[in-house]
């Protein structure tokens, strides 16, 4: 008996209609369903049929009186995927048939239909843009079939990624790039189909998680609570050639680069590419007001009537410069005012943006309200520079604006491991300019603003033609991180009175914050002596509480199930960097003394901890000779003989702290003396009051 043949999909309009119907009304009689769509019941039968062997929805049974309503429909996460790809190409069909119709009667272009690349209902900045995510009713049902699926736990720098992937701000992206998206972005800053995107979006993961997928296999995403945000279905899956993409994007495959050392250090070796189907936003309990879609700002422009609206980014808090920059650039630029800060994750060391987002609330009083606004955007910036300063101008131009303000040093991650800076001062600027009219939003440029004495304002260093003659005066971002650790007056010319004091309660005078002394060297070099002794002159002096995070205390307290392979040791490591940070974080010192051999760990728990307080690393340099010498324990002994594995010094290397706050030799010098040199050096750094 021949294979029964199976029924063909719907030509690609019928299907998108069919769709569109089923999630719209699941629970309709087929008669209706059939009338709505302008079929025959026996057409729509056999297309229901079809639709169901592609995996498309899904058909259960209803109980109920009324015999022709006794099947329901529900999408499928492939099926919800499927429409929002068929909904793009007939939107460009029909605007493309408009857009011809609209020039035979009046011999001009409608302006709605871009001439290439990807469907995009933002040819101004009023009308709305494509989103993700499927409708309510959808949604409920996905989630349902979204939690038989693998699921895969989002980092929160892939929840950044995702939330502007549904809501439209990474527009024209339809889910994490394909391989040959990503080729593209990487060498040209262009997606397969042409259209400008300058920085690679990819989902990484393990090489064990990806190993257990397969292509075509749907995925749910899920935060860091277990929630389901998202599916995703995946078509790619490579093993990238990071040194490149840190060469093209970065500009270097530098360590040095915080954007570069995460992709090395800490994303997966693995990228994912593939459709994403939306289902809810990532949930955010802080300054809920002040978050807004692309579409929610483009509705309240078109509310407001603002034709023109200038985007002002900021990681750093506002100061008297940084309003009088703005004020200059809407009115050059004939424009409203949207202050845009990125709420996500920034460089290393930042402040961090509750408190800058007090600060900028502090001030927004000093701004006309008629013509000025604020809204937070949840970016994960990779400081990119140049690309990323065209990065930034396509998701303002997604959000509503029509202007982009682009300063000196743009995203710039600061120096290089050579002491250079990564990019130059105007890079940023000119290939912003290069693919201006490409991007459809005009730059303005940022201007150094300086205070003139004399004339008691601030003025633009470039147009003050009597410099000689004049005073003038400005605080850099060093001086002023300076002024706020040693408690100095910061001048009311400088910065509102109202942002020093929200900086201050955020950053006190660093006598009375917290810190971490990391203390690394071979096994028997001395640390845990002289971080005992420390320990107790800390404790004389008094004012904070001190805790001592020992090596060994550490093993047999936090980490008695890990063993010694570089894995286990460096999540022993992690555990130290996170209490030691939370110690910090609320005052306290903390006192750690493990081994620590590997530089690119001791690294990642420097930047956990300085977004609290200061980190001071000792570098206990005794030889590893001397250190055989003095083992009481026969520790290098067996690793000699082969019977312990991994042995830092003997079988596993040890990375020399480069540049440590302090180097320590403990060879013929007593543990007091050891332990006084840190002590002078805290007083150095202001973090204890001198003797």
């Amino acid at each position: 008996m021949p294979a029964e043949i199976k029924p063909a999909l719907p030509e690609e309009d019928q299907l998108f209609r069919l769709l569109r119907q089923l999630d719209l009304a699941p629970e309709a009689s087929q008669r209706v369903t059939a009338a709505a769509l302008g079929i025959s019941l026996g057409r729509l039968n056999a297309q229901l049929r079809a639709v169901a062997d592609a995996g498309l929805i899904r058909i259960s049974e209803r109980e109920g009186p009324d015999r022709r309503a006794r099947f329901a429909y529900a999408l499928t996460t492939r099926g919800a995927t499927t429409k929002m790809r068929l909904t793009d190409r007939f939107l460009a069909r029909k605007l493309a048939e408009y857009d011809a119709l609209h020039a035979e009667l009046t011999g001009t272009a409608s302006g709605l239909v871009p001439l290439k690349h990807r469907t995009e209902l933002m040819q101004n900045n009023l009308a709305p843009i494509p989103e993700l995510y499927v409708s309510y009713e959808s949604a409920q049902k996905l989630k349902v079939e979204a939690a038989d699926l693998v699921s895969h736990d989002l980092t929160p720098r892939q929840i950044c990624d995702l939330e502007l992937l549904m809501n439209g701000g990474f527009n024209p992206l339809k889910g994490f790039l394909t391989e040959e998206d990503y080729n593209g972005v990487v060498e040209n800053m262009r997606l397969a189909d042409g259209a400008l995107w300058p920085i690679p979006i990819n989902l990484d993961v393990s090489e064990d998680f990806a190993a257990s997928l397969e292509i075509g296999q749907d995925i749910a995403l899920r935060d860091q609570e277990g929630v389901i945000l998202a599916t995703m279905t995946v078509t790619d899956r490579w093993v990238p050639n990071k040194a490149r993409e840190a060469e093209k994007v970065f500009g270097a495959d530098d360590d040095a680069h915080p954007a570069v050392n995460y992709l090395h250090n800490t994303a997966g070796k693995v990228y994912l590419g593939g459709p994403v189907t939306g289902i809810q936003q990532p949930v955010h309990y802080d300054f809920r007001a002040r978050r807004d879609t692309p579409n929610e700002l483009r509705a309240y422009f078109r509310k407001l009537g603002w034709r023109r609206v200038v985007a002002f980014q900021t990681r750093n808090p506002l100061h008297r410069a940084h309003q009088e920059l703005t004020f200059r650039a809407a009115k050059e630029a004939q424009a409203n005012l949207l202050i845009h800060p990125i709420v996500g994750m920034t460089k290393p060391g930042d402040v961090d943006h509750f408190t800058r987002v007090r600060c900028y609330e502090a001030v927004l009083d000093k701004y006309p309200q008629s013509t000025t606004t604020m809204s937070l955007l949840n970016l994960a910036m990779r400081m990119a520079g140049p690309r990323e300063a065209v990065w930034h101008g396509l998701i303002r131009k997604n959000h509503g604006c029509t202007h982009f303000i682009v300063g000196r040093d743009h995203a710039g991650p600061g120096k290089n491991s050579a002491g250079e800076d990564f990019y130059g001062a105007y890079d940023a600027q000119e290939l912003f300019r290069e693919h201006e009219a490409e991007m459809g939003i005009e730059m303005v440029d940022f201007k150094h603003m300086v205070w003139v004495q004399e004339r008691a304002q601030y003025e633009p260093m470039d147009e003050i033609e009597d410099k000689d003659d004049v005073t003038i005066l400005n605080i850099s971002g060093t001086e002023l991180r300076r002024r706020l650790a040693e408690g100095l007056e910061i001048p009311e010319w400088f910065s509102f009175p109202e942002v020093v004091q929200e900086l201050r309660k955020t950053k006190p005078p660093r006598s009375k914050q917290g810190f971490t002394v990391f203390f690394t060297g071979f096994s028997g070099s001395g640390k845990s002596t002289i971080a005992n002794a420390l320990m107790v002159k800390l404790m004389e002096m008094g004012g904070r509480p001190v805790t001592l995070l020992d090596g060994d205390i550490v093993r047999k307290n936090l980490s008695s199930e890990l063993g010694f392979s570089k894995e286990h040791r460096d999540l022993n490591i992690r555990r130290i960097g996170y209490v030691a940070s939370e110690i910090t974080k609320n005052g306290g010192i903390a006192i750690c003394a493990p081994i620590a051999p590997y530089a690119t760990t001791r690294r990642a728990v420097r930047e956990d901890i300085e977004q609290f307080g200061a980190f001071v690393e000792v570098h206990v340099a005794t030889t590893i000779e001397e250190c055989e010498r003095r083992d009481r324990k026969g520790l290098y002994k067996l690793a000699r003989e082969g019977k312990i594995k991994e042995f830092t010094g003997i079988s596993d290397p040890y990375d020399v702290p480069q540049n440590p706050e302090l180097s320590v030799e403990t060879e013929n010098v007593d543990v007091d003396n050891c332990a006084h040199q840190v002590i002078l050096k805290l007083e150095s750094m202001g973090l204890i009051a001198g003797s």
